[in-house]
């Protein structure tokens, strides 16, 4: 039998107490006469559920005093409290495992340079979260540039991101002024995509009074301002020097991706997949990519000064009988890899082809690999692979054979998630 109970401030907050009958209301009620030292004796204990509390009928006697909040709890309810705990926290964790969670998308809106118009379309067409936006590029009449972003209020808020080219020092400055006043615009973050570094064959000061003009344009980028989300994010493939990416500064975040993967897709999808030897023109590409290309079997070619000439030597492997696919980062005018094409098939490789993230060829030097201008089959490209990093490449050689485009738009459409 509970004390005998006088209005104070303590409250309960059984069914049917309190001025809402019948519901969880709070009345007034006192506990005196507790013996000195049992301050807990009629404390609830913590683990009682609602579910508990709510299943114990009111008190209908007038003359019983309510149960308080320091009353102790009834054996039923106190038998029912530990159970339904369990229960709840069961139902919770298979509640987890049963509905897995989906990462949500960031809507981007992407802009991009006159080059990139394809490859932007390309990007947004392979992810449903990428809003394609424009920019006027126009020109006063003494060739500076006369630059427009349109829906720039509406941009306010949202993910940003710019598809640059590089391809020419002529289009780079139009491009810089648009990639530093994007991030101004009040939104939530930005994100340039620069497929090709194209300063990165310059990383490095070989004597004095040579400028390394790979950490000046890293430089240049790392002045781009800060969004309102932070620091802007650079997406750049196989650039040509793993340690340029110690030549940005703290307030850019360098993102390097390679096109290794679409490689590997195609070369699955080639009838001869089991045959396929991947060789490397140089210990540089070697190094590069050997640990993306470790499943299948290596040659590495090396240059060797013969008198006045480098000549292209077979370091370690042997091609005889293979399929054997050449990877490189860039291929300029294609030198190296012609050379590295013959002395493979003088081994006794069946196939020689080529792989190479950045088709530069400036000087349309790759027509000196497409099979209408080759001597014959042993002179000859079996595929040669390109991503389109290089707009101004993918338009010239088009359609052309051996060449074969691997698009890096899914793979940009996911860098862009990050």
């Amino acid at each position: 039998m509970l004390p005998s109970a006088t209005a104070t401030n303590t409250y309960s907050y059984w069914p049917g107490s309190g001025a809402a009958a019948g519901g969880l209301g709070f009345s007034r009620a006192a506990i005196i006469g507790r013996p000195r030292g049992e301050s807990n004796r009629y404390s609830r204990p913590r683990t009682t559920c609602l579910a508990a509390r709510v299943s114990i009928p009111p008190t209908s006697s007038p003359s019983e005093p309510l149960p308080t909040r320091r009353s102790p709890v009834p054996a039923p309810a106190a038998a029912a409290a530990a159970p339904c705990r369990d229960e709840m926290e069961v139902a919770a964790a298979a509640a987890a495992v049963a509905v897995p969670r989906h990462k949500v998308k960031k809507q981007i809106n992407l802009f991009y340079c006159a080059e990139c118009e394809e490859l932007a379309l390309k990007v947004a067409a392979a992810s449903d979260a990428i809003q394609l936006q424009s920019i006027n590029w126009r020109n006063f009449p003494d060739g500076f540039p006369n630059l427009f972003i349109n829906n720039a209020h509406d941009i306010r808020g949202q993910h940003v991101a710019f598809l640059a080219s590089f391809s020419s020092p002529a289009i780079i400055f139009e491009q810089i002024s648009v990639i530093f006043a994007l991030p101004k615009l009040f939104i939530a973050s930005f994100t340039l995509v620069l497929p090709f570094f194209p300063t990165g064959t310059f990383e490095r000061v070989e004597e004095e009074g040579d400028v390394a003009t790979a950490f000046t344009l890293a430089r240049i980028l790392s002045m781009i301002p800060k969004s309102r989300g932070g620091p802007t994010s650079v997406v750049i493939y196989d650039i040509h020097a793993l340690q340029e990416r110690f030549y940005f500064g703290d307030d850019v975040l360098p993102c390097f991706e390679t096109g290794i993967p679409l490689l590997l897709q195609r070369l699955s999808q080639l009838p001869d997949a089991d045959n396929v030897t991947i060789a490397f023109p140089d210990d540089g590409a070697w190094k590069r990519f050997h640990k993306s290309l470790a499943n299948f079997p290596v040659v590495v070619c090396a240059k060797v000064r013969e008198g006045d000439k480098r000549i292209v030597r077979i370091k370690e492997g042997n091609p005889e009988g293979r399929h054997v696919v050449i990877v490189d980062d860039l291929v300029q005018s294609g030198g190296t890899l012609r050379e590295c094409q013959k002395v493979l098939a003088a081994h006794g490789a069946t196939k020689v082809s080529a792989y190479v993230t950045h088709a530069v060829f400036p000087n349309q030097s790759y027509e000196r690999f497409m099979t209408a201008n080759s001597a014959g089959p042993g002179d000859q490209f079996a595929y040669f692979w390109i991503t389109d990093s290089c707009p101004q490449t993918v338009k010239a050689i088009s359609q052309q054979s051996p060449f074969e485009v691997l698009s890096l738009a899914s793979s940009i459409a996911d860098a862009l998630q990050i």
